[in-house]
Formats: structure tokens, C-alpha cells, sequence
């Protein structure tokens, strides 16, 4: 099968000293269906399910667009080999920020006019600025957006703390709730939190946690407030199921009553209140003394340079950041719109009540927008495993918090050292990333 007269075989043997990278993402396939031309290379919806329903859209709304998924490492090597071989093959791109950022100005065509044209379709300004990759350019057009939330079970809701209102809750506030539900519920913590082998709990420490109290991530990751931070996470840990640590997917204790509050990914919860919307909520995450920090997942479109078709590629921007279009992107697939548009009354309940937390996360008032790590390649797992190992000595083995932090700072700043990267959202983006 060929994608405008390309065939499988002769685009990997185009790319060059990077085609076993991409023979690799080959395992999803190229488009089965429509009459498609330009290649599309996307991190995202790699699932074969995820992948064939976005083809679905793509069909639909951007006819002539073949859709090729492949991880995130290779996605970079594929782009920097053909566009510096002179031999792009590849029409348009796909990814998180992570994805995109480090491709900025040698790798990607300038999309500032694009934008231009697009006109006013309420973007983030947030969403706007990242893209331009601390520079007056911007390289990537926002596609769509994911984050994280709490949900609440009316069991657990039926003992949040008098006068508090759990859609604007403060960390203080929420554990209370934690400790007022625990003693109801004859010493049984209702809380839990996804701290398993495949859990995302360091998403929390790095986007939610150290930015409210904090303002940082990796330029406070040692100062008197971390300390502070993780002083509370330790109380708030003395409130969470015990077997928390084994928790992957919040969605799987939530649904059998295992805990009746929880934070995770809202792919993670989704399906929790499915069978039983009315009594579930989903909350925005609380706020610190610096503010409500947030860790969105952002996904953007970008242009590499020598693109094999631009002018498809801007127009397949254009359609799948039309209001519609990101619509029917939440309904398949599940990223939330990047760009203002109403939430329709007729979407699965269970995604309704996330679109409303995640929208609330965002507008809050002093809301503090932080990113996963952006620009570490293979290497992102190791500054993970920093604030996992953190969490570990700190919270599960009672270690000194400021000798850990201490140590656990020396190891961070060695990788960025040896990656000489600028830090990411909400740490100003110096040239040089300087654990603080």
C-alpha cells in the first residue's frame, strides 16, 4: 500500500541511518483507509484502537493525510536525519511539547503567520507562549490538551469539612477532608493515590505538589518551601489507603470502593464514574501558598522543514484545530479541545464532569501551569526516578527531608549537567537548568 505514491518500504529506506527507528513505530501501520498523501508522524495515539480511530476523524475532516505513530525518541531522530539529509519525507508533526520543543528553529518551518491566520480561536496564552520555545517565533500550533484531576465518590464527598467547597479546595482543606473521611469511615483512609510500579504519582510531586508551594519545580526542588511540601505530603500519606502503593490506575479502586477519592491522569479515572455518574465528582487539584499548580499535557502540530507538502499540511492545522474538529477529537479520543469552545451537554457523562475540573484547573486565579520535563530524550525516566526516589525515602522510610533533598539535588543537576538543557514550566527557561 502507498501514501501518495510513497510506499511503506521506500519512505523507512528514505530515512536514512534512522529507519530501524521508525521501522519500529511501523507497527501501527500506515492509513488503511481513504486516498492519503502526506505523511503525518505523530508520538501520539500509538494504541492500535487510539490510532484507527484518529485516522477515522483524519478521513473525514483532512482527506489526503496518511497517519504514522511512532515513541517519542525516534520521533526526534527521524525528523533531525531527513530534514538534515536534505530528504524530508514527512508532511506535518504531531506531539507533546517534550516532543516538539527541542526541533524548534533548525528543524521546524516558522508557523507565526499561520497563527496569524487562524485568527482568534482562543488559544491560552500559556498554550501560545510555549510555543514559541522561549523565542519571539512560534513553531508549534496547540492541537489539544490532558491533565490530572481529583474525583470524589459521594461517600467520600459526604465528609469534606463544613464551609469548604471542594471545586477550590487548599491543600490544608484537603487534608482535613482526608482525616475527617479516614475517621468516619472507622479508621479506613478513603484517600488513595496512584503510587504503584506504573502509577503517576511523581506527576504529582513535579507539577501539582512543589509548584504550590513552591512556585517551582527544579530551581526550588531544595528550599526551605520543598521541605515544607513534603512535610505535608507525609501527613497527607498517613491518610491514603495503604495499598496505595500498589495502585496503577486509579480508576480500578475508585470503581470497587477500594477509596472513594482519588488524583491521577483523567484517562486514569475516566472510568470510574462510568456506571454511576450522579455520584461522582471531579474536582481541580488543590492550591498552595503560591497558587493551584497544574501539569498539562499539551500536544501541538508543527511543520518540519522541507515538509513534503506545507501548504496540506497548514490546511490539516487549520481543520484539526476548528472547534468541531477538537470536539470530535474528545469524543474519540479523549484530549481535551486546545482552543475555546464550548463543552456540548451530550458527551459521555463521565467525560463532562472531567472537561468541567480541567477547565476550572485552568481559569483558576493564581494558577500556576507546570509541564513533564521537556528536552531529556531517553533520559526523562532518570529525572523521574529522582523525585521517585524522593518520595520513597522521604514519605515511605521516614528519611531526613533536607539531607535527602540534598543528595537527591546533586543527582538531578548531574543530568542536566551532562544534557546541558534550559528548565521547563512553571522554572524560568535559562540557558543552563540549575537545581535550586
Amino acid at each position: 500500500m502507498s501514501v501518495s505514491g510513497v510506499t511503506r518500504r521506500s519512505f523507512l529506506r528514505a530515512a536514512g541511518a534512522g529507519a530501524a527507528a521508525l521501522s519500529a513505530a511501523a507497527c501501527t501501520g500506515f492509513p488503511t483507509s481513504g486516498n492519503g498523501g502526506m505523511i503525518f508522524l505523530s508520538t501520539q495515539f500509538r494504541p492500535a484502537d487510539e490510532a484507527e480511530r484518529f485516522r477515522g476523524l483524519l478521513a473525514d475532516t483532512a482527506p489526503g493525510v496518511g497517519y504514522v505513530t511512532i515513541e517519542e525518541s525516534p520521533f526526534s531522530s527521524q525528523v533531525r536525519s531527513q530534514v538534515d539529509a536534505g530528504s524530508t519525507q514527512i508532511g506535518l508533526l504531531g506531539g507533546l511539547h517534550g516532543d516538539i520543543a527541542p526541533l524548534a528553529g533548525g528543524y521546524l518551518q516558522d508557523l507565526t503567520g499561520l497563527l496569524a491566520d487562524l485568527g482568534d480561536r482562543g488559544w491560552s496564552t500559556d498554550y501560545l507562549k510555549l510555543a514559541k520555545v522561549g523565542t519571539d517565533r512560534t513553531w508549534y500550533i496547540p492541537w489539544a490538551t490532558a491533565s490530572y484531576v481529583l474525583a470524589a465518590h459521594a461517600d467520600a464527598l459526604a465528609h469534606l469539612p463544613s464551609g469548604v467547597d471542594a471545586a477550590s479546595l487548599s491543600y490544608d482543606q484537603f487534608l482535613d477532608w482526608a482525616i475527617a473521611a479516614r475517621r468516619a469511615n472507622g479508621n479506613r483512609p478513603m484517600l488513595g493515590l496512584p503510587a504503584g510500579p506504573k502509577g503517576l504519582l511523581h506527576r504529582f510531586t513535579q507539577g501539582f505538589l512543589l509548584p504550590s508551594f513552591t512556585g517551582g519545580q527544579i530551581t526550588t526542588f531544595r528550599s526551605n518551601e520543598a521541605v515544607t511540601a513534603w512535610q505535608y505530603f507525609r501527613e497527607l500519606w498517613a491518610n491514603c489507603a495503604p495499598s496505595s502503593t500498589n495502585y496503577d490506575f486509579m480508576q480500578e479502586p475508585l470503581d470497587s470502593g477500594e477509596v472513594r477519592v482519588a488524583w491521577d491522569h483523567v484517562v486514569r479515572l475516566v472510568d470510574a464514574p462510568e456506571r454511576d455518574p450522579r455520584n461522582w465528582r471531579m474536582l481541580p487539584a488543590p492550591r498552595g501558598e503560591r497558587g493551584l499548580g497544574y501539569m498539562a499535557v499539551i500536544a501541538g502540530l508543527a511543520v518540519p522543514k522541507g515538509s513534503s507538502d506545507p501548504e496540506l499540511a497548514q490546511r490539516t492545522i487549520n481543520t484539526l484545530t476548528r472547534p468541531e474538529t477538537q470536539l470530535r477529537l474528545l469524543r474519540s479520543n479523549g484530549f481535551f479541545p486546545s482552543v475555546d469552545t464550548a463543552i456540548p451537554d451530550d458527551l459521555p457523562p463521565a467525560v463532562q464532569l472531567e472537561a468541567d475540573a480541567v477547565r476550572r484547573q485552568q481559569e483558576a486565579p493564581g494558577a500556576i501551569l507546570s509541564l513533564p520535563p521537556v528536552g531529556l530524550g531517553q533520559r526523562e525516566g532518570e529525572v523521574s526516578k529522582v523525585f521517585k526516589d524522593s518520595f520513597r525515602s522521604i514519605v515511605l522510610d521516614g528519611a531526613d527531608i533536607r539531607a535527602t533533598l540534598d543528595q537527591q539535588a546533586r543527582v538531578l543537576q548531574g543530568i542536566l549537567d551532562d544534557l546541558n538543557v534550559p528548565c521547563w514550566a512553571p522554572d524560568p527557561a535559562t540557558d543552563l537548568c540549575r537545581v535550586g
